[in-house]
């Protein structure tokens, strides 16, 4: 049996795949994701996906690497982690009373093989009205700093949302309807240690 990696040191990753009851081990990639700027939004998140998951994959053995990249997308614009408070608010100001799109790509890459799986999915999000004075707070939390689009809808963010259309696991950033069909590709099922 392969050893299950994800090539993400996400905490919202590790938690979802816990949840799904998966035993894996987290080996954090290194891809520098700028390089990949300039992709359409579709092709950005699986190609960094599958950068990810093969920068790791290919320095294991018998592993099978998940790898997973999410960005928002608002009016044509890519909008990734923000690298400041500054840019965070902003970010926030130009998502409230707005419709974007997330978009989370998923590679899984198998290094026994080299066979690699790609997917991605994307989800509709309605954010509300939000307050100049509740953005500049939500930001000092410092919640937004690790998430593209500079909100965590599991978490205070989700309170700036309306609704949603998609998948909310494809928003925190692990589709995990379209994970697990892929793993059990590849012959890993989340029910086989039950």
């Amino acid at each position: 049996m392969a050893r299950l990696v994800l090539a993400s040191s996400s905490p919202r990753r590790q938690d979802l795949l816990k949840m799904l009851g998966l035993d894996f081990i987290v080996m954090p990639s290194t891809i520098e994701e700028e390089q990949f700027n300039g992709l359409p939004p579709e092709e950005m998140v699986m190609a960094l996906s599958k950068a990810k998951a093969e920068e790791i994959g290919k320095s294991m053995e018998n592993a099978l690497v998940i790898g997973s990249d999410t960005i928002v997308v608002l009016e044509g614009k890519v909008l990734g982690k923000p690298s400041n408070s500054r840019e965070a608010i902003e970010m926030l100001k130009g998502l409230r009373n707005k419709e974007h799109t997330v978009i989370t790509g998923l590679a899984v890459y198998d290094s026994s093989s080299g066979r690699i799986e790609l997917a991605y999915d994307q989800t509709r999000v309605y954010m509300g009205s939000i307050s100049d004075d509740d953005i500049i707070n939500y930001v000092k939390t410092g919640e937004p700093m690790d998430k593209a689009g500079g909100y965590g809808i599991q978490g205070i963010g989700g309170a700036f949302i309306d609704r949603i259309n998609g998948s909310y696991y494809t928003v925190v950033g692990l589709p995990i309807h379209k994970l697990v069909r892929m793993l059990k590709e590849f012959g890993v099922s989340i029910f086989q240690n039950k």
